[in-house]
């Protein structure tokens, strides 16, 4: 009798005496592929898109979001100083201000309960210039956690909204953790107001993965289910909606672990730091500037007697390619990191009721696409040519 047994690791099937090496979706995926994907030329427009998420724009909404501490959030972009650099093509601007509104809009069109969308519209109130760079001069690329930390101390630093919050008689502790409410946040690869949100505008900058038709087609799909704990999450009524929703966020993730964002990500945060250590802006400032207003310190900078912070600047603006390597190279600034990998794996709903399944149980196309963007690896370094000079 012959023994059958399969083993999945590193996508090397163990079938009897053969040996499977299946070849991973993600492999043939680089940079430019990921960013030539779509055709571009598609328009998005924010206020079109957050009619999407909630025609129903409430009143307080309008009130809390004109606070100083939320519009400073204008000049802090989603895509994490992406906007700032020739090796990205974002086809738009999306701030963390257009994230939070949207995070809100979301969370009041499924629960309808003013608390749970404000502490949504709080939850990047803390976040500094160039976002989860932040986290990357932290040393806390993997979890990227650290910029919510501050969210407390923000609200109730901003007399217009503390005096919004007393009028309303809500405690600022309902409203500084939207890890309280499961359908504002969760972990992950479950789905949240939160995830869902900022996944639509990133892939439709980064690559035009997303019309404003797609968004509306997959965001009627979704709905409140039971999760396997009993909580509540946001899900999937259809099958294909879930795994369209699934590729296209995976997608989006890819472009955020391929090593040219590492690079990216982290070279930005080295320049931030020497920024501070110079004088040319400030911690302080990191809370308070737009990115504008930092890239034009930045800009002035030259002539200052900085040259390493300008050689790092100046790689950063103008770089095009990086290298893929296996050690770092000489001339070169080189990054090896593992990062946080943003992916889903949200739940669909099972006979009509509501309790729902993972998608990866029902879809196996599902499955395998989750199972290689988490087996991907790039390769050890990526490295880009120092530029000293103008």
């Amino acid at each position: 009798m012959s023994v059958f047994f399969l083993l999945r690791r590193n996508n090397i099937t163990f079938n009897g005496d053969c040996i499977v090496i299946r070849t991973n979706i993600y492999d043939s995926l680089d940079w430019n592929t990921m960013l030539r994907t779509y055709p571009e030329g598609q328009n998005f427009d924010v206020a079109e898109y957050h009619k999407i998420l909630s025609p129903d724009f409430p009143s307080f909404l309008k009130e809390y979001s004109s606070v100083p501490s939320m519009k400073r959030l204008k000049g802090v972009g989603l895509l994490c100083g992406t906007d700032w650099t020739s090796l990205y093509k974002n086809r738009f601007y999306y701030s963390r201000f257009d994230h939070s509104i949207g995070v809100a809009l979301i969370v009041w069109h499924f629960t309808r309960d003013k608390i749970q969308t404000l502490s949504g519209l709080f939850h990047d109130i803390a976040t500094p210039i160039f976002s989860h760079v932040a986290e990357f001069r932290k040393g806390d690329a993997l979890t990227q956690t650290d910029s919510e930390t501050g969210t407390e101390r923000v609200i109730r630093s901003d007399d217009a909204l503390c005096a919004l919050l007393e009028r309303d008689g809500i405690p600022v502790e309902k409203i500084c953790d939207y890890h309280l409410y499961p359908v504002a946040d969760n972990e992950r690869p479950q789905l949240s107001a939160d995830r869902l949100e900022y996944m639509f505008p990133s892939g439709a900058a980064l690559q035009g993965s997303w019309t404003l038709g797609e968004v509306q087609a997959v965001y009627e799909d979704i709905r409140i289910l039971k999760n396997e704990y009993g909580i509540d999450e946001l899900g999937f009524s259809s099958l294909p909606a879930a795994e369209e929703y699934c590729r296209k966020f995976c997608e989006t993730g890819h472009i955020l672990q391929l090593n040219e964002n590492k690079l990216t990500l982290q070279l930005l945060a080295d320049v931030v730091s020497l920024a501070v250590k110079y004088g040319i802006i400030s911690e302080d400032e990191c809370f308070s500037l737009s990115e504008r207003q930092a890239i034009e310190r930045f800009d002035a900078a030259d002539g200052l007697g900085c040259a390493d912070f300008m050689c790092l600047y100046r790689t950063f603006r103008t770089m095009t390619k990086i290298r893929h390597t296996d050690a770092p190279l000489k001339g070169h600034y080189c990054v090896n990191l593992l990062v946080k990998q943003r992916y889903i794996n949200p739940l669909v709903a099972v006979d009509g009721g509501e309790k729902g399944r993972r998608l990866s149980d029902v879809s196996e196309k599902s499955a395998r696409l989750i199972e290689d963007f988490l087996n991907y690896k790039d390769s050890e370094y990526g490295c880009v040519p120092l530029v000293t000079e103008k």
